[in-house]
C-alpha cells in the first residue's frame, strides 16, 4: 500500500506563499494522477488541483492563476506552489495518489492565512 506523507504547510499571511511537498513510498510513474485536496472547517473535501501522468492539470476554479502543481516520478514526489494566498485558502490540504480508481490518501498538513 502506498504511503503519503505532507510537508510544508505552517502559518502565512494574506498575499504570501507557501510550496507543499508530498512523498510516496512506492513509485508514482505509472500512477493515473496525482492531486491535492483540501479542506476547511464546516466544509467538504474539495479538489484544488489535479495532473494526470501524461503531464495535464487541472485547477479549482478558485485557485487558478495562483497555485501551480508539478510531479518529479524520478523522485516521487508531487507539489503544490501557492502564491498569492487568501484566508479563504485555509484548510488542511491532503495528497492524493489515483491508482485507476484506487485513492490513497495522505494524512494531510494544515495551512491557515491570515488577514
Amino acid at each position: 500500500q502506498v504511503q503519503l506523507v505532507e510537508s510544508g504547510g505552517g502559518l502565512v499571511q494574506a498575499g504570501g506563499s507557501l510550496r507543499l511537498s508530498c512523498a510516496a513510498s512506492e513509485s508514482i510513474f505509472r500512477a493515473n494522477a496525482m492531486g491535492w485536496y483540501r479542506q476547511a472547517p464546516g466544509r467538504q473535501r474539495e479538489l484544488v488541483a489535479r495532473i494526470i501522468s501524461g503531464g495535464s492539470t487541472r485547477y479549482a476554479d478558485s485557485v487558478k492563476g495562483r497555485f501551480t502543481i508539478s510531479r518529479d516520478n524520478a523522485k516521487n514526489t508531487v507539489s503544490l506552489q501557492m502564491n498569492s494566498l487568501k484566508p479563504e485558502d485555509t484548510a488542511v490540504y491532503y495528497c492524493n495518489l489515483d491508482d485507476f480508481g484506487i485513492d490513497y490518501w495522505g494524512k494531510g498538513t494544515l495551512v491557515t492565512v491570515s488577514s
